[in-house]
């Protein structure tokens, strides 16, 4: 019995330790969900202040905003508030003054010379405007005006509203800009809705004003200037203007877009403006900007009290890719070759950007991926270098002969020429054979040359002592400025015109005629030419042109001395001499044509008799 007391006495003390601990972690559970309601409690009490204070903001605000002065415009004076929106590659500062963008900063491009960020949009005369009617005979810039503090709101898809209210009118007009800024995105929607749009508006005219004021973004502010343009879409067709001019749209315009080397603000009306005008002037080497644009686009909107204008924004890069999946056409604002020189865009589009883009897809260093692009180009070509180079050994052949019959034939040139005509003929040397192949490769160079100007990809990327292959390559800097040439000396630069000296003095040992000076003194007159045009140009290019140089030299070397057997080349025009030839006619034409000079030039030369 006293056993079973002693069992009983643990148990209860057992079940009284278990209810002691149950006790205590229950109320510890309590402490901690009554700590969570009130936290609860505290953050619903802190959103609603937080929402109070923002209607009392936004009835202060709209109280300033509906203010009239002596005149019956709507008050211009009020306190800017600043909003800060991103995403992976925008930082958006918005501004209340005017409901709309103050400055756009590009996250993943910096300025040359330091860090910090490329910043579009960013001057004080940068704005987007269009007037309203605020009363009888009286109206005012929508810029001008103090909106609401926005809403600011992320979307079930990440990307962001920003809403910004402006009450315009005693009758309840309303005018809201709201903005979408969407994940990795450059572009950027904007939707103007009215209420009460029959009063705002006049007969439903919106006139959409837009300044732009783009500042510097490259080493070379003046060649940037050159490079800046505007580029539209109207009546369905991309044009672009680059002087100091103006131009009038007669047709609906879908965009227009401020266009520097390298970066753009477009503005794109989705249900495209019906009329308009741009203005433009560029600004002076000595200025801190690139150009004054202002650009005025109407669209009529139908009749009624309530109104939506869809516009974008785009502000970022003059990527392809990128342009390629904006609005239509706007990939034709990174100039892979216009007007006569637009042939060139199809080789730059099919084949240039793919084979470089395949390089550099492998290949970290974009100076090697140039030089691999070069290997590939000078490849495709050779059977042109070699039917060039061909025709060279063969009209170095016959330089003997030729020699021999300007010592018979003197000063005769009319007599040379018709000598020379019928040699070439009768030994089977066509004498543009050497010419025909270089001129087949202008088109190559001129499709680099767009290319190499817009990529955007070469923008600070930096090769051997090259900083920034987009720019020119510095190895000395001058204490005066040459025109055309620049205060800088270019290395990559003095390779290329120093082999493209070698070029030419090899070609013109394999000149036949030498007697004319022009010829004589063109290996020396072409380069330095070469120095004044290139100094400024990128050192992709110019890195590019020196490749390009050393294969060539390379080539010839290696042709001419390995491929090409000069007694071959002798014996084959001795063979070609006897066989029987057949004049076409352009060549019976051109001899009848020699003759009758010959004839007119020996008639003035001989005495007239008295």
């Amino acid at each position: 019995m006293g056993s079973m007391d002693r069992n009983t006495v643990i148990g209860f003390v057992l079940l009284a330790a278990l209810l002691f601990v149950y006790l205590y972690i229950s109320t510890q559970n309590s402490k901690e969900l009554q700590y969570q309601q009130q936290r609860q409690q505290d953050s619903l009490a802190f959103v609603q202040r937080v929402r109070d204070s923002v209607e009392v903001l936004k009835d202060t605000s709209a109280r300033s905003n509906l203010a009239v002065d002596s005149t019956g415009a709507l008050r211009t004076v009020g306190e800017e508030v600043l909003t800060v929106v991103e995403n992976e590659v925008l930082k958006i500062t918005f501004t209340n003054r005017g409901g709309q963008p103050k400055s756009v900063e590009l996250k993943r491009y910096q300025s040359p010379g330091d860090s910090s960020a490329v910043i579009l949009n960013g001057t004080a005369f940068d704005r987007i405007s269009y007037p309203v009617n605020t009363g009888a005979n009286q109206s005012s810039q929508v810029a001008d005006l103090f909106f609401t503090e926005p809403t600011v709101t992320k979307n079930a898809d990440n990307s962001q509203s920003v809403v910004y209210t402006l009450p315009a009118g005693a009758n309840g007009e309303l005018i809201t800009h709201q903005f979408q800024v969407k994940p990795a995105a450059y572009m950027v929607d904007w939707t103007v809705q009215m209420n009460g749009a029959d009063k705002l508006l006049t007969q439903g005219a919106f006139n959409l004003n837009w300044q732009s004021r783009p500042v510097p973004h490259e080493k070379d502010a003046s060649y940037e200037r050159l490079q800046t343009n505007i580029c539209f879409v109207e009546d369905n067709d991309f044009d672009y203007i680059m002087q100091n001019t103006e131009k009038t749209f007669e047709a609906p315009v879908k965009w227009v877009s401020v266009a520097q080397q390298f970066f753009n603000i477009t503005l794109i009306a989705k249900d495209n403006f019906t009329s308009g005008e741009v203005r433009w002037t560029r600004a002076e080497d000595t200025a801190s900007t690139i150009a004054d644009v202002t650009t005025n686009l109407q669209k009529k909107l139908p009749l009624g009290a309530v109104a939506s204008v869809p516009l974008q924004l785009y502000f970022g890069p003059n990527d392809y890719t990128i342009l390629s999946q904006q609005a239509e056409d706007m990939d034709k604002i990174v100039n892979l070759g216009r007007d006569m020189y637009a042939f060139v865009r199809p080789i730059n589009k099919y084949i240039i950007m793919p084979v470089f883009d395949l390089f550099r897809s492998f290949v970290g260093s974009l100076g090697i991926v140039i030089l691999l692009l070069t290997l590939v180009i000078r490849l495709v070509t050779s059977p042109l270098v070699y039917t060039s180079y061909l025709s060279g050994a063969k009209m170095k052949a016959l330089r003997p002969e030729i020699e021999k019959m300007k010592a018979r034939l003197g000063d005769d040139q009319q007599a040379v020429g018709m000598e020379q005509m019928k040699l070439f003929r009768e030994a089977g040397v066509n004498p543009l054979g050497g010419c025909i192949p270089a001129l087949l490769q202008i088109p190559i160079f001129f499709a680099l040359y767009s290319f190499f100007n817009s990529n955007i990809a070469l923008r600070g990327e930096g090769f051997l002592w090259a900083d920034n292959l987009a720019s020119y390559d510095v190895i000395a800097r001058l204490p005066f400025t040459i025109p055309y040439f620049g205060d800088h000396i270019s290395l990559f630069t003095l390779l290329a015109v120093f082999t493209s000296f070698l070029i030419s003095i090899y070609n013109m040992n394999m000149t036949p005629d030498q007697s004319n000076p022009a010829l004589k003194y063109m290996p020396y007159i072409f380069p330095f030419i070469m120095l004044f045009i290139f100094n400024r140009l990128p050192s992709a290019l110019t890195w590019y042109y020196t490749v390009s140089n050393v294969i060539t030299l390379i080539l010839q070397w290696f042709i001419n001395n390995y491929i090409i057997d000069h007694d071959k080349i002798l014996l084959k025009i001795e063979e070609n001499r006897k066989k029987p030839k057949v004049k076409s006619k352009w060549q019976e034409r051109l001899e009848q044509v020699q003759e009758q000079q010959k004839k007119a030039q020996e008639a003035k030369q001989k005495p007239t008799r008295r």
